[in-house]
């Protein structure tokens, strides 16, 4: 283990639809404890939801990558945020609530982000630094 990561829906994302950046989200994620806000696993859904609309043929394929990411393949501990510093952070970095909640936790548990968002990542390299 080479520490905690705490990881985003872009970055998960990534690696279990098999995205062009998947080997990278593959190597920063590797042997890592990986952390994430409860939000995640809506977020993963969300964007299963987005290509099973767009790509109805490979329905299976997605809706078993986030199985996959969400059960016992992939070991993620999720943590409870802190809603006024999360909203705090989100009014500071100009980002999303949801955005901020990565951030945040990453912030707390002093952590590497990561993400393939690039406000996320910037917001990341400023305030986690």
């Amino acid at each position: 283990m080479s520490g905690i990561a705490v990881v985003d829906a872009s970055a998960l994302a990534a690696l279990i639809f098999l995205e062009p950046n998947a080997s990278v989200a593959r190597d920063r994620l590797a042997n890592r404890q990986l952390v994430a806000p409860r939000l995640l696993a809506y977020e993963l859904m969300s964007a299963a939801l987005k290509k099973v609309r767009k790509h109805p043929e490979q329905s299976a394929l997605i809706l078993g990558g986030v199985s996959k990411a969400l059960g016992d393949d992939f070991t993620i501990f999720w943590s409870d945020v802190e809603p006024d510093e999360v909203l705090a952070l989100a009014i500071e970095t100009r980002l999303t609530a949801y955005d901020a909640s990565y951030l945040w936790l990453a912030g707390h548990l002093g952590a590497e982000l990561v993400t393939f968002d690039t406000a996320l990542e910037a917001a990341a390299r400023k305030h986690l630094s």
